[in-house]
């Protein structure tokens, strides 16, 4: 159990998360979501939590494991085309996890989302949560519609506003 890591937690405040992610920066991420979705046919879902708390905490919970949890629990694996996308923000933990449905992933590849994931941490650590949440849309978008594309005017599987946890 690592004590640094669970006092960060527990003093990460849930205002931190209201004020880094205000209605307005949360207005803006769907806005993107809403756009870059017009560009393909998969699916993104934004989710923000400031730290964890009870089990996952004790457990020791990894910020990658927490966002498979995340991914199950809001059923984005549940689409179509098995191309659903999570974007996960573990503020406490400084953390980024990008988690792909099969389809899409098979074919991104861990090391193209891990490059997404490190340009939106540069954007976080610089105090830039409006700018980097958006560019990390935007570049998930790119390479969902270079392997997806649009196919006429399919449903909207996935609710397109971000989740704050």
């Amino acid at each position: 159990m690592n004590i640094r890591r669970i006092s960060r937690h527990l003093v990460e405040h849930r205002w931190r998360t209201r004020r880094l992610f205000p209605p307005r920066v949360l207005d803006a991420i769907e806005q993107a979501i809403k756009a870059g979705e017009t560009t393909h046919s998969g699916q993104i879902r934004f989710v923000v939590e400031g730290a964890l708390d009870g089990v996952p905490l004790l457990r020791n919970q990894l910020a990658r494991e927490r966002a498979l949890d995340v991914f199950a629990h809001l059923r984005i694996w549940d689409t179509t085309h098995n191309n659903g996308v999570l974007i996960y923000l573990l503020l406490a933990d400084r953390d980024v996890e990008i988690v792909a449905d099969r389809g899409i992933h098979a074919k991104v590849g861990a090391e193209g989302w891990e490059a997404i994931c490190r340009i939106m941490e540069d954007d976080f650590r610089a105090g830039h949560f409006e700018h980097g949440a958006i560019k990390g849309i935007e570049a998930v978008s790119r390479e969902l519609a270079r392997h997806f594309p649009p196919q006429g005017r399919g449903p909207n599987e996935l609710p397109d506003t971000p989740v704050v946890m």
